[in-house]
């Protein structure tokens, strides 16, 4: 067995779209319209489904707003440079919730983004653990 997505509701498809590629560097890898159930699939991520695991987001046409809820924690990206990863998301408009920094009561560094729907995305710096 293995991951192959994670899948989020999100309020409105093209600001996601846009945070996920434009600000993350995600690729969009399909997206389907499904007119008679009213939403949409979109599925985005660094490789393709065949490769690794990706993320769906699923946006319901007749929905304006989600709430993440309290059991969800985050989603977690390894990054070469958490410092330069966060410098380069403000610079595209992303929102940082957590700078970057060694994680407390360890050496592993580690950011916090929050994406246009309130998720949260940790940022791993590779080779600090």
């Amino acid at each position: 067995m293995k991951i192959l997505h994670t899948m989020l509701r999100v309020a409105n498809l093209d600001r996601s779209l846009s945070f996920y590629l434009d600000v993350l560097g995600m690729r969009l890898l399909h997206r389907t319209d499904y007119p008679e159930g009213r939403f949409t699939l979109a599925f985005v991520g660094y490789c393709e489904e065949s490769e690794g695991a990706v993320l769906e987001l699923t946006h319901n046409w007749d929905t304006a707003a989600y709430e993440p809820g309290n059991a969800f924690g985050h989603i977690a990206l390894a990054v070469e440079d958490a410092y330069a990863a966060c410098a380069q998301i403000k610079a595209r408009g992303g929102k940082i919730t957590r700078e970057a920094g060694p994680m407390k009561h360890g050496s592993i560094v580690i950011a916090f983004v929050e994406d246009p729907d309130g998720y949260k995305i940790e940022l791993i710096q590779t080779g600090t653990n």
